[in-house]
């Protein structure tokens, strides 16, 4: 394909949200299409254990295409990780997301460099993106960046990590790359900006995204924070390891739609300080203001019109979106009995059968319960009874 393109297709054919790898189009994404991404973090926080999630996710191999509840796009080829960092130990790590029954499937669709490159970026920038080309891949995983370039703080070295990954972007591959952090020292006690990724400048300015892993070498709770955004912010999230399984979850926060609904109506202010305080800085205020703008464009909000020129917008909640959860609630009314949370309309109750079960039977929860019941196979004793029951 050409690089030459006239204007009016440059500009008006380009989408009009931010395609993803990794995430929520248009919103919360991770990973943009076409966009380097930077997974950072110091030693033993994660960084593999995650990276190799959304490896999985992006093989397509189990339907399960989230990874920290943002959808992972499937591939349409092969997936090249470059283990350069110990690469026994990136084996030990990834034989956790599989089993020996999947050895034919992931042999198709994943292959694995193992150690350092055979050549010299800064000589050669775009020869990793004729080897993946060779490979039939169109997506590269780096593991990790000090390892194929040297010394990464040098700005030549730096320009050439970044044309290395902009070759591969033009090739019409992926590309992720594995990096660190600055140590803290005493004047920086806490390295958690963009400016405080190690190395050249030149390294997060070739990236569309940069996220953070922040905490302890082994911990099983750690952040994730955006650095760089190819679109709204995301997060930061709490996520907590698995290491046995090497999987990944997000503990569950309040959300900004969380905060609306049970609130009804809030001002940007006013949502920034239930959210991160009460004297949220004004860069905070400006980004839950974007997320309430968000809101609204999805019809989850609408503006009320300030009774001042100088008043502050109020955001109210729709009634329709509170209609349409309560009725999502209803649709499985009959499985249920009062209500966990009272307080909460949205929210049921167990029924005498869910109180006397260790855990609520999978096939029953969430809305269209019922019509499941209806054409499913009961799984257990327990199950059996509410399948009955329904169909009565």
């Amino acid at each position: 394909m050409s690089p030459l393109v006239d204007g009016g297709a440059f500009i008006l054919d380009a989408p009009e949200h931010v395609p993803a790898v990794w995430g929520d189009e248009g919103n919360g994404v991770l990973w943009a299409k076409g966009e380097p991404l930077l997974l950072c973090g110091p030693p033993g926080v994660g960084k593999s254990t995650l990276i190799q999630q959304v490896m999985r996710a992006r093989m397509g191999l189990f339907g399960d295409l989230e990874v920290l509840d943002h959808i992972v796009a499937p591939s349409t080829k092969r997936v090249l990780y470059l283990a350069c960092d110990r690469p026994a130990q990136i084996a030990r790590s990834m034989r956790r997301l599989f089993r020996p029954e999947h050895r034919k499937m992931v042999g198709e669709l994943l292959v694995v460099w193992r150690g350092p490159l055979p050549y010299n970026l800064v000589d050669n920038p775009g020869q990793l993106a004729l080897d993946a080309a060779a490979q039939g891949v169109d997506t590269v995983i780096i593991d990790s960046l000090k390892d194929i370039a040297s010394p990464l703080t040098s700005d030549e070295v730096g320009s050439a990590v970044k044309a290395c990954m902009a070759a591969l972007n033009e090739a019409g591959i992926e590309v992720c790359a594995l990096h660190h952090q600055r140590k803290a020292n005493g004047d920086n006690k806490n390295p958690d900006k963009l400016e405080d990724v190690y190395g050249s400048t030149w390294i997060t300015a070739g990236a569309g995204s940069v996220l953070l892993l922040k905490g302890q070498a082994g911990d099983a709770v750690v952040e994730l924070k955006h650095l760089k955004q190819p679109a709204d912010e995301v997060g930061p999230l709490t996520v907590v390891h698995d290491h046995a399984t090497g999987t990944s979850t997000v503990e569950r926060e309040r959300s900004i739609r969380d905060v609306l609904a049970a609130e009804w109506r809030l001002t940007a202010p006013e949502a920034a300080a239930i959210l991160h305080g009460p004297t949220p800085s004004r860069n905070v205020v400006e980004k839950v203001r974007r997320k309430l703008d968000n809101l609204v464009a999805n019809g989850v909000a609408y503006k009320d019109p300030p009774a001042a020129p100088r008043a502050p917008i109020t955001y109210v909640y729709s009634a329709d979106d509170r209609a349409e959860r309560a009725e999502d609630r209803v649709a499985t009314r009959s499985l249920h009995g009062p209500a966990r949370t009272p307080r909460d309309p949205l929210h049921d109750d167990y029924t005498a059968l869910h109180a006397d079960a260790a855990t609520r039977p999978n096939p029953l929860k969430g809305a269209g319960a019922a019509e499941r019941a209806e054409t499913s196979t009961p799984v257990s004793a327990l199950t059996a009874d509410v399948f009955a029951e329904e169909a009565a």
